[in-house]
């Protein structure tokens, strides 16, 4: 998970966002988790990828495996199960698409159009929306 968060760290100060720079490494982080976790067969990876259009920060992991994801209950007591939650608490929106082999789980982030801190404060998404 290291290499995909300096990744999405490069990519953001790249594109020169500095608005939701924790919300959206964060979010890096469960998706690629949960790829790595359960989306992922042996001898395979998973794919990062960021990108950038009016004023939004759309972040997608791509994986080979199975299964759709679906939001936990939040068990205190369970080791795991939150990351989908997280992501959906922290991201604007967020959603699956079925792909040959696997799937993407993706999560947008409003950041204004300059990206500057204090432009991305939009109003959170209605639910996960229907494909990309």
């Amino acid at each position: 998970m290291r290499s995909a968060r300096e990744f999405a760290a490069e990519t953001l100060h790249a594109w020169g966002v500095t608005c939701r720079h924790d919300e959206v490494l964060l979010c890096v982080s469960e998706l690629a988790t949960n790829a790595l976790l359960h989306g992922v067969p042996p001898g395979r990876g998973y794919r990062l990828r960021m990108l950038r259009y009016e004023g939004t920060v759309r972040v997608e992991v791509h994986d080979s495996g199975g299964g759709r994801p679906r939001l936990g209950r939040g068990d205190r007591s369970a080791e795991g199960g939150r990351g989908l939650l997280l992501v959906a608490a922290v991201a604007d929106r967020w959603g699956t698409v079925l792909r040959v082999p696997g799937k993407v789980v993706w999560c947008e982030f409003a950041v204004g159009a300059s990206g500057a801190a204090g432009e991305g404060e939009a109003g959170r998404a209605g639910g996960p929306p229907d494909g990309l």
